[in-house]
């Protein structure tokens, strides 16, 4: 039940209604760009979870950056380019790499322990790197990452942190179209919170599939928003999908580091046949599009469901010392699902784990609406085009959240909000039930007409459904009510159901990616990267092109050089 016969402002709960930034979202790009942000700025850092609790978070690979003799910045950008299959902006990639070892003094400088060989920062592998340039700690690199820079925001009296704390919306100035704070769910309640400049650092949206590395809090929050405001997004359709996850009854897709493979694992079928190299003469060491599909042929050609089916990874080629320094976390997490990694491979497939497009930037986070920002996953800043490769997602965080010590601040009059509506409002527990269950039938469609492989009549099939979906969910009482308000109106829940906001609030994000993804699918009628078409299976230069889309319009735009 939804009551309020008196809405709490937000003084009342401790909570200001102005802040000079807020930063929505905590993992290494929210944690580093709240850091980067001038210290006498007021800032807020919500988090919908608690700290911490995101992707980089599970981050285990490393951080790319060209710090060796044999490397250089030139090297790091070809092969970033070469990932990318032609959609990369080149000033966006050489930015990347040319600020990446001043990244990573930062983070040493900071306190992250970084592996070292030899008193020096040890370096491995991974898959379409042409250096050893991946740094690491241990097989937990992310968790170093957000954990040291979580230590350091506690100590900056300027940050507040706020956790459970859902972003609903963002909010514009409706003379000026200006981004000028969000409205949130807290405590069961929504509150308008007025800010000089949004960054929104929400990580990717894996959740709109049913197999997925990513944590459950990844829902597009960001990208969802920032559709809903009116921002441009970009190419959309291209989504990784990482090969080499936990593919066991009952457990998580637990991503399964690409540098396993790069320090010698090999990827076989039931019959120890090393597959890979049927479709690529790199094999398992191939780019990640490359290989996921090859997993997903080989499914195909032997008979196997897609949906249930593994191969396996097997470390036993690895020095069993080398194994234990370098991938502590992955030995326990399959131990705790029985299996030895000393003597038996891990049962691996394929799992939706990275987005590389998102809110169009340039490379001072600035989206298409002015005041609001983006950052990581969020983004799409051309780093990554088509196909991101590996370990340069952390790296892009770090390196794009340090731009945002240059902000400077657009002050707009401030807003005078009032207490609120006093009238009751009740919902139905119909319409709780029909929230969980799009919630729990949209990953699995997505799953099976979006995934590694797409056609037509399948993105087409499921497109309708999700617009029924979208127009189901819009016609709910709550639905109607939630999206009536205005910044005047902060309202309260009803505390029998504290996650009610949240779950109406991911719920309907995940409507929102799920149609802008199926529709970017639809539009580009090539495959490339991320994104593979089975009615239209090669790369056709005629696509050699960005998506943009803004509202429900897509169109192609020019790759800049």
């Amino acid at each position: 039940m939804v009551t309020h016969s008196n809405s709490y402002s937000s003084e009342q709960l401790n909570l200001p209604n102005h802040f000079d930034v807020v930063v929505i979202g905590t993992g290494a790009a929210g944690l580093y760009a709240a850091l980067s942000l001038p210290q006498h700025y007021k800032i807020a850092l919500l988090t919908k979870d608690s700290l911490p609790k995101s992707a980089s978070d599970w981050a285990q690979g490393g951080i790319a950056a060209a710090i060796s003799a044999d490397d250089s910045p030139l090297l790091h950008i070809e092969d970033t380019l070469k990932a990318g299959a032609g959609l990369c902006d080149t000033n966006a990639v050489k930015f990347l790499a040319e600020h990446a070892s001043e990244s990573i003094a930062s983070l040493v400088d900071l306190g992250v322990g970084f592996d070292r060989h030899s008193g020096q920062l040890a370096l491995t592998l991974e898959a379409a790197h042409s250096r050893r340039r991946v740094l690491h700690a241990a097989d937990t690199t992310g968790r170093a990452v957000v954990s040291t820079l979580t230590a350091q925001i506690l100590k900056r009296k300027n940050i507040r942190v706020i956790e459970q704390a859902f972003a609903l919306n963002l909010w514009l100035n409706p003379t000026s179209g200006r981004c000028q704070g969000i409205s949130l769910a807290y405590e069961g309640n929504v509150y308008w919170i007025q800010a000089d400049a949004v960054v929104l650092a929400t990580g990717g949206g894996g959740q709109v599939f049913a197999q997925t590395t990513n944590p459950a809090v990844n829902t597009g929050d960001g990208v969802a928003m920032a559709w809903r405001a009116g921002a441009i997004l970009r190419d959309l359709e291209f989504v990784q999908f990482h090969p080499t996850a936990l593919t066991k009854a009952g457990a998580p897709r637990f991503l399964i580091s690409e540098a396993v493979r790069g320090e010698g694992a090999h990827l076989v079928d039931d019959h120890g046949y090393r597959f890979a190299f049927d479709y690529h003469s790199a094999g398992e060491l191939a780019p990640r599009d490359i290989v996921s599909r090859a997993i997903f042929s080989h499914f195909q050609r032997t008979g196997s469901d897609p949906a249930t089916a593994n191969v396996w990874l097997d470390l036993r080629p690895i020095p069993p010392e080398r194994i234990h320094h370098r991938f502590p976390n992955i030995i326990q997490v399959c131990r705790d699902w029985g299996i030895d990694v000393f003597s038996q491979p891990i049962p691996v497939a394929p799992a939706a784990h990275y987005w590389m497009g998102g809110i169009y930037t340039d490379l001072a986070n600035q989206t298409s609406i002015p005041g609001l920002y983006a950052v990581g996953e969020t983004a799409s800043t051309g780093v990554h085009g088509a196909n991101r490769l590996a370990s340069n997602s952390l790296l892009e965080c770090i390196v794009f959240g340090a731009q945002l010590a240059h902000l400077e601040l657009f002050t707009p009059e401030p807003v005078s909000l009032s207490s609120g509506r006093t009238s009751p409002f009740t919902h139905s527990q119909n319409e709780q039930n029909k929230i969980h269950t799009i919630r729990q039938e949209l990953p699995r469609l997505v799953w099976q007409s979006a995934g590694i492989c797409r056609n037509q009549p399948t993105l087409q099939t499921v497109l309708n459904q999700i617009q029924t979906w979208q127009t189901e969910f819009a016609a709910l009482p709550l639905s109607q009510y939630l999206t009536s308000l205005t910044p005047t109106e902060p309202t309260s829940i009803s505390p029998f159901d504290p996650d009610l906001l949240r779950t109406w609030g991911e719920t309907c994000n995940l409507l929102d990616i799920a149609y802008l993804i199926l529709n970017s699918a639809l539009f580009r009628t090539e495959s490339r990267g991320g994104h593979y078409r089975t009615d239209f299976p090669n790369l056709d230069p005629n696509w050699h092109t960005h998506t943009l889309i803004q509202q429900a319009n897509w169109w192609k735009n020019s790759i800049p050089t």
